[in-house]
């Protein structure tokens, strides 16, 4: 293997740990964080800072600010994202374990599948998919339902249904991202829709009074460090090294990060999080995630245009 090659290697297997560990750990720096700072807040925070250092390096480094209509798309974006999406997260983790919290985002793909067999019409339900579906919708059931005679109690029921809509709005800027008019860099185009969300997110904590119950002061040491790790490490380093990845291996490869995250989530919010694990979280957490492996898999049955 000649230096360049080696060099190569180790910097992909760098990115990846870094995708697969820092997203998956940020859900557990989110529960440390909205136990004494407010949820919208520390959202706002996390992703103002984080779309100020990336919207700034970008301009600095030569690139041209987006225009009238990339930044309409990206506060449209930023909105279903950062407010509908983290918002709901952040909220949610007040009452959910940060590892389940993962487990149910971990949902998203079989929303995007669905938008795009409902209403995209851009792909036909196949046995392989409608399976999938069948296989996550029951492991959500699972973490849900009290139907089921399991050792551990259900999730928190609103906070359950916050992640479920928080999916569902990541799926729908998935979809929405196609469509409309951004910037051709992908830095660029996070660093606005980052700073968009940011921006918005602070709006929203002002209504919501949360303003008023945020004192910096008598925040500890462990919630500021939680959110310096989310800006720096969870925003900033693992975007960047997925838009590295992103232009240096397949898709399908980086995508793995969907199903790797819930668990390193699920473990380190044992672990270190204290948090339970016991029957009901494995069961619905496995099948969640191979509804998800086995949808990201599968060879997508496409319509094409003259079908």
């Amino acid at each position: 293997m000649t230096n360049n090659a080696r060099r190569s290697f180790w910097r992909t297997l760098l990115a990846f740990a870094i995708i697969y560990f820092v997203w998956g750990s940020t859900f557990l720096a989110i529960r440390i964080g909205v136990r004494e700072v407010p949820p919208l807040t520390l959202a706002a925070m996390r992703f103002l800072v984080a779309g100020i250092v990336l919207y700034g390096w970008m301009i600095l480094q030569g690139e041209r600010s987006p225009s009238r209509r990339q930044w309409l798309s990206a506060l449209l974006l930023a909105a279903l994202i950062f407010v509908v999406d983290y918002g709901l997260l952040f909220w949610a983790e007040q009452r959910v374990p940060s590892g389940i919290a993962a487990v149910m985002m971990a949902t998203i793909p079989l929303f995007m599948a669905l938008s795009e067999i409902l209403f995209l019409r851009t792909q036909r339900l196949t046995i392989r998919l409608a399976l999938a579906l069948v296989i996550g919708l029951a492991g959500v059931s699972v973490l849900m339902s009290h139907s089921f005679r399991l050792d551990d109690v259900p999730i928190n029921r609103s906070g359950a249904v916050a992640l479920l809509v928080a999916s569902i709005s990541w799926s729908v800027a998935s979809v929405l991202t196609r469509k409309l008019p951004l910037p051709e860099s992908k830095l660029m185009s996070s660093g606005s829709q980052m700073l968009a969300g940011g921006a918005l997110l602070a709006i929203a904590a002002a209504l919501f009074g949360e303003f008023a119950k945020f004192h910096p002061l008598s925040v500890s040491v462990a919630a500021w460090a939680s959110l310096l790790y989310l800006i720096i490490a969870g925003s900033i380093v693992a975007f960047t090294a997925y838009v590295w990845l992103i232009h240096h291996e397949l898709p399908t490869k980086v995508g793995t990060y969907a199903y790797v995250n819930p668990i390193v989530a699920v473990l380190l919010g044992y672990f270190a999080g204290g948090e339970p694990l016991g029957v009901r979280t494995i069961l619905g957490t496995a099948f969640v995630l191979i509804s998800v492996v086995v949808l990201t898999t599968a060879r997508p049955y496409r319509i094409s245009s003259a079908e």
